[in-house]
């Protein structure tokens, strides 16, 4: 094996996963500064173009759920196999999620493009709202193209990262959002050409980035394998399957929880563009959770995995408790964030507008309770994918996400008087029981574990 890998399989558990997360944390971070700048700037444009990105964004967030097939083909399978010491078969699974990859991006960028129009149409915006309609088809239409792009490279980073190197796609995804935050505002308001040149930046860096990411797998002094070939050999008909077995329960997941938020989003439609646009910038203050607590869950699914693999049962079940203390820590800290800071956030967007800023800080007090929860939950799937049981967290998601669309409905009826404010009720609560039930269904798994190593090991928790 080569000495650039990082084993995982030993040594002090928590500086390890802190080792292998904050690199992926960082990111996350900088994936959120982006959105919130890209935000910023447009809303000095035009609030409704907010709501335009909102619309089109939603469909690169349903891209998701074909992106998961390849990186969690990449997440798994190498880290399982790296934990094995099977480096040949670690390669044949990452050189079959990048053909997954390339096919379920280039798939879905090309329909996405060419029925652009027809899809934003979906949300049912009013008649006044048609250039929100417009704005975001062409938003979309760029964008689009970018779709293999982000593929690809989520592909790859997933391989470096599932060998303990997450520093590499760090380096590259945080140039790219830097270039991003510079090149945004000169195409959005130096060149005046609004959204288009917020999706024009996202397809430029897209290429540029996901480019040094091939480099850097086939050249680069810490690559994962030496010689990787990227089609060495036709598809192979087990490894496919197997991927496809860890994978299509989150993409499931992933397509449900996009379809039914798309659903989600027309009932608020009816409380117009602005609505949206509040719901909008609220997400991106959101994702101070999901992204890092994502990034997180990608580090835990390397770590439990090259364990998994190597039945190094105590530190998996270390790790389990570790990491799901850590982040009921940054749950609570995002919870304050949310609570305290709502108002001051969304005065930077909607200026002088102060029923959205009151709107929005409302948005923030309402879903500052499921913080904690919500933390906890991206941890408990990243441990599941871990041990290569992804069907428990993704049959949790998508009941609870098919729970919530009746209840928002409800809950936004003029008969409980609550309007908007129903709608973001109903997703919290959804999200409340979704978090509850997948903690304890894997504590519930974890207790089936073996607790003793086959070998005893000897290395130290802390």
């Amino acid at each position: 094996m080569q000495k650039k890998k990082i084993d995982l399989t030993s040594g002090p558990i928590f500086n390890n996963l802190i080792r292998v997360s904050l690199p992926i944390m960082f990111t996350s971070f900088m994936m959120m500064a982006y959105n919130l700048t890209d935000t910023f700037w447009l809303s000095r444009v035009d609030s409704d173009l907010v709501a335009a990105s909102g619309a089109a964004g939603m469909f690169i967030w349903l891209s998701n759920a074909f992106f998961l097939i390849g990186k969690l083909g990449a997440d798994i399978g190498v880290s399982q196999s790296i934990g094995k010491k099977d480096e040949n078969k670690a390669k044949e699974y990452l050189q079959n999620s990048l053909f997954l990859a390339i096919l379920f991006g280039v798939s879905f960028g090309a329909v996405a493009a060419i029925f652009r129009t027809q899809l934003i149409g979906v949300f049912g915006l009013a008649e006044e709202y048609q250039h929100v309609v417009r704005e975001a088809a062409s938003y979309l239409g760029i964008t689009a193209l970018a779709i293999p792009f982000m593929f690809v490279k989520a592909t790859i980073s997933g391989a470096f990262v599932a060998t303990g190197n997450s520093k590499t796609p760090f380096y590259l995804n945080s140039l790219g959002f830097l270039a991003n935050m510079i090149i945004n505002p000169i195409l959005i308001l130096g060149m005046g050409f609004g959204i288009v040149g917020t999706a024009l930046g996202t397809l430029i860096i897209n290429i540029v980035v996901c480019t040094w990411f091939v480099v850097l797998l086939k050249k680069g002094k810490k690559r994962p394998f030496e010689n990787f070939k990227f089609f060495d050999a036709p598809p192979i008909k087990e490894t496919i399957s197997q991927i496809f077995k860890w994978s299509l329960p989150p993409a499931a997941e992933s397509f449900f929880f996009t379809i039914l938020a798309m659903m989600n989003s027309r009932i608020m439609a009816q409380f117009g563009a602005s609505a949206l646009g509040v719901h909008k910038v609220g997400a991106q203050v959101e994702s101070l959770s999901y992204l890092v607590g994502g990034g997180f869950a990608a580090a835990v699914t390397a770590f439990i995995g090259q364990n998994y693999g190597a039945k190094k049962w105590k530190r998996v079940n270390d790790c389990k408790n570790i990491s799901l203390k850590t982040m009921a820590v940054w749950g609570a800290v995002v919870t304050v964030i949310m609570a305290v800071f709502g108002g001051p956030i969304f005065s930077l967007f909607f200026r002088d507008q102060p029923d959205l800023v009151l709107m929005g800080s409302r948005f923030m007090l309402i879903f500052a309770t499921c913080q904690i929860l919500a933390c906890l939950e991206y941890t408990s799937a990243g441990i599941f994918r871990g041990i290569g049981k992804t069907m428990p967290a993704s049959i949790a998601s998508i009941v609870t996400n098919v729970f919530r669309v009746p209840l928002v409905f409800l809950l936004s009826r003029p008969f409980f008087g609550l309007g908007m404010y129903g709608v973001w009720i109903g997703l919290t609560i959804g999200a409340i029981i979704r978090a509850i039930w997948t903690i304890l269904w894997l504590l519930k798994t974890a207790r089936k574990l073996p607790k003793a190593d086959e070998v005893a090991d000897t290395s130290e928790a802390l």
